[in-house]
């Protein structure tokens, strides 16, 4: 993978949580798998733009539903109805999905999901 290729894996699900808008963006920028200096100071400022955003509950329900379509084929019945019980009660303030499905990352060792920092700063919350 290409330098920017592997930023933008290490950040996506994190700046879908931030803001659809910049995510939106970035990947608009990495369509055509052309990257250019240009293009890599766009994708940097739209990542601070990103943190400067807080999560809402619509952006994090949005990127956590991404993420567990990692899972939903090879999870327990269990953890399926501890997923839905979380997504349901889901708000910035009490984010206990996050924790949650960075376990399931670590369970099931799901590659992409452990390189990204999404569920590696959710890991850091539990």
């Amino acid at each position: 993978m290409i330098k920017w290729q592997e930023d933008w894996a290490y950040n996506k699900y994190w700046v879908m949580a931030h803001s659809q808008a910049c995510y939106e963006q970035i990947r608009l920028l990495a369509k055509d798998n052309m990257w250019s200096e240009q293009k890599e100071a766009e994708f940097e400022h739209l990542l601070a733009q990103a943190a400067s955003q807080a999560p809402t509950t619509k952006t994090l329900t949005n990127a956590y539903q991404h993420v567990w379509g990692y899972f939903k084929k090879i999870c327990t019945p269990q953890e399926k109805q501890t997923y839905l019980l979380l997504l349901q009660k889901l708000t910035p303030q009490d984010d206990e999905l996050g924790p949650f499905l960075s376990g399931l990352t670590n369970k099931y060792q799901v590659t992409y999901l452990l390189n990204s920092r999404l569920m590696q700063e959710a890991q850091a919350q539990s």
